[in-house]
């Protein structure tokens, strides 16, 4: 699996912590972890939440991702502004609680966390630990086992739903503010870890000709 981590200005600092206990938990169970910053709060490249939200779905519509790891202070408004996206199913996720029954139940692909709520000292086992119950079985497992059927059925739904509420992400694209859309990939970083793993050579070209 692809991960992509992408953090936004007001958490931007914490970026090397939250990829070290992600990458740890992710190596371990053969995934690779792909860093979209923000790095530290000095970048040249201001993310805001709802630039999280189209960067998020840039990479998972692309198939340059396949699981998106987001966040802002609350986890809140990261979470609002993925799911106004096409192809994210974003869940916010506090506690390894939610982490494992958002994944069983929900069967999503990406999830916001509230890095600056509680988040003191520990705060980094709390991460280890949502991690950890966020890949320790199969995404859409169901929970608890007598709602299995229902729960996948509901997902099945939902998912049939969003291709009728959203549109294609490169008409979305081709309507956005431009300087908006150029401004959310302006990092030197994004073509090294985007366009070697893009499968959508029409928004592959529609970027680089920003």
């Amino acid at each position: 699996m692809k991960i992509a981590l992408i953090l936004e200005n007001s958490q931007a600092d914490k970026n090397e912590v939250i990829f070290n206990e992600l990458n740890n938990v992710a190596k371990a169970h053969g995934h690779t972890v792909y860093n979209y910053g923000m790095y530290t709060s000095k970048d040249d490249r201001r993310l805001t939440y709802v630039m999280n939200g189209l960067l998020a779905s840039i990479v998972l519509s692309t198939k340059a991702a396949d699981f998106v790891v987001t966040g802002c202070g609350t986890g809140e408004g990261a979470c609002l502004a993925l799911n106004a996206f096409p192809n994210v199913t974003c869940g916010h996720v506090a506690t390894p609680v939610d982490s494992y029954l958002f994944t069983q139940i929900n069967d999503g692909n990406a999830i916001s966390l509230p890095y600056a709520l509680g988040y003191g000292w520990g705060g980094e086992i709390n991460l280890r630990y949502i991690f950890e119950k966020l890949f320790v079985n199969k995404f859409g497992g169901g929970y608890p086992p007598e709602r299995v059927e229902a729960e996948q059925s509901n997902k099945k739904i939902l998912d049939h739903v969003k291709t009728i509420t959203h549109r294609p992400l490169i008409e979305i694209l081709k309507t956005l503010d431009r300087d908006f859309v150029k401004n959310t990939i302006n990092d030197p970083k994004f073509a090294e870890l985007f366009y070697p793993n893009c499968q959508d050579q029409e928004i592959a070209d529609f970027l680089k000709s920003l």
